[in-house]
């Protein structure tokens, strides 16, 4: 799907406004594995009349009845059971107000910083089930509040003198999908919907930007036998956060794909899930087909509580990935992760670590090629200043802690750092610090807060190609969700 054209940004701004007067929303997504509501009973069986060898009437009733029990079951459906689930639907409107700030420093061609006060309305319409058929139609527009010269929009409005903040304005379509459910058997989706698999470590609607990304595509998903569930997307097209916008440099615009996506995962065990995956991504847009790539690999994740109070968590993840599609490269590597966590409420501590690999590349351009993952929602891993959104080209090795407390009034606040450092040739790419805090008001409101710092050394390229680079970031929000 295409973003829908607008000529009046102003007045999109000043509905988008009024709506955050009354109202502002936290960020919509619909999980394709959620459970659904009950199946319909099916339609009636038709009732048989009964014959016998004799000639019936012309003026038989019980056959002008027969012959009318199909008009009259149309009539039902089309006038009965259509519109009342149209009317049983559900409508969700959410809208976001954020302030971003980002401060660049070691970079000679950012000489100014980047303001990004925005507004993102999400408005949608879900059918109820009907036959275990259900459909869904939403749009989303994201607005400037003030200039848009303020920030670099992903290097859409000419503001390269500024660092990105990827969040475009736009108006678009964002979902237009029909499903099929029929109890644990089968669950389809086809169209444009958001897909989440695991962590969204590698496929995810990256629900952090204004504009979340999206994919059309098939999904069928299945649960055969108690906790063993199984997922396939065939993709072939990904809208990707930035929008169908003009002005997007090659490399931000949306992927024309030939993709699957294979999840299996057993949730049987108490402590823990089991899940294996294969995701063969078959990825091209202007800028060519290097984000082609086929990523193997599984994990096993869980918790086990040691009392009323405290609680373990630990993930053992790996992957191996190559080159995949018309990708010009040829190259293998892997990726790891192990973390341990204990939650001693209201307190939590843990520590882990992540390795994107690097790999020699004996295609174009030689050289090597770190592990990719272009569908990910990157903003949730390495750092939330976004540096490392593309892997260095000689790996990422990410060492982190967290500590996590929960004030008064149930408002966590959450402390994570971050030591990174190339997996191939000694490079040290410098350390992150990350804070955030955020409160629920009610069923719907939620306020947050966070800061990010990244303190760069060596340079990282393609992620930064230039040394000690220091980088600031500042977010507020306010959100509603209905």
């Amino acid at each position: 799907m295409k973003k829908i054209q607008t000529n009046n940004q102003k007045t999109i701004l000043t509905g988008g406004a009024t709506v955050l007067a009354v109202i502002a929303s936290v960020h919509a997504q619909q999980a394709f594995m959620q459970a659904g509501t009950a199946q319909p009973p099916p339609l009636p069986m038709p009732k048989v009349v009964a014959t016998t060898n004799a000639i019936a009437p012309l003026d038989d009733t019980s056959t002008n009845a027969a012959a009318s029990s199909v008009p009259d079951k149309l009539d039902k459906f089309f006038n009965g059971k259509i519109p009342d689930a149209l009317a049983k639907g559900k409508v969700n409107v959410d809208v976001r107000a954020r302030y971003e700030q980002v401060n660049q420093e070691g970079v000679g061609a950012i000489t100014k910083d980047s303001y990004a006060p925005t507004i993102r309305t999400r408005v949608g319409y879900t059918t109820a089930p009907l036959y275990g058929f259900q459909a869904m139609v939403e749009g989303v527009n994201v607005a400037a509040i003030g200039p848009e010269h303020n920030y670099n929009a992903a290097g859409s409005n000419g503001q390269g003198a500024r660092p990105v903040v990827a969040d475009p304005t736009m108006t678009r379509v964002d979902q237009a999908w029909v499903g099929y459910r029929y109890e644990n058997w089968i669950t389809t989706k086809v169209g444009q919907q958001p897909i989440n698999l695991d962590n969204q470590r590698f496929i995810g609607d990256v629900g952090w930007r204004q504009n979340m990304q999206t994919f059309e595509a098939v999904s069928v998903g299945s649960e055969p036998i108690k906790n063993l569930n199984l997922h396939y997307s065939y993709v072939w097209e990904v809208n990707r956060v930035f929008g169908d916008v003009s002005g997007l440099p090659a490399a931000n615009q949306d992927f024309d794909s030939n993709s699957h996506l294979i999840n299996v995962s057993y949730s049987g065990w108490k402590y823990g899930r089991f899940v294996g995956y294969s995701y063969l991504l078959d990825l091209s847009n202007a800028a060519g087909d290097k984000s082609s790539c086929a990523t193997y690999g599984g994990y096993f994740a869980g918790a086990a509580p040691v009392n009323d109070k405290v609680t373990l968590d630990y993930r053992a993840e790996f992957a191996w990935q190559t080159d995949y599609g018309n990708n010009p490269q040829n190259y293998a590597t892997e990726y790891y992760n192990l973390e341990a966590g204990v939650s001693i409420k209201p307190f939590a501590f843990g520590a882990g670590g992540e390795v994107l690999g690097s790999g020699a590349n004996s295609g174009a351009a030689g050289g090597r090629t770190g592990f990719q993952t272009p569908l990910a929602t990157l903003h949730a891993f390495n750092g939330w200043d976004d540096v490392f959104l593309s892997t260095p080209a000689d790996g990422l090795q990410d060492i982190y802690t967290y500590a996590q407390v929960i004030l008064p009034e149930q408002i966590p606040v959450r402390f994570v750092f971050h030591k990174y450092n190339a997996v191939y040739g000694g490079g040290n790419y410098g350390q992150e610090y990350d804070v955030v805090a955020s409160k629920k008001f009610g069923k719907y409101w939620t306020v947050m807060a966070k800061y990010a710092y990244y303190q760069g050394e060596d340079p990282a390229a393609p992620s930064l190609t230039a040394a000690n680079v220091d980088i600031q970031k500042v977010w507020g929000s306010v959100e509603f969700k209905f």
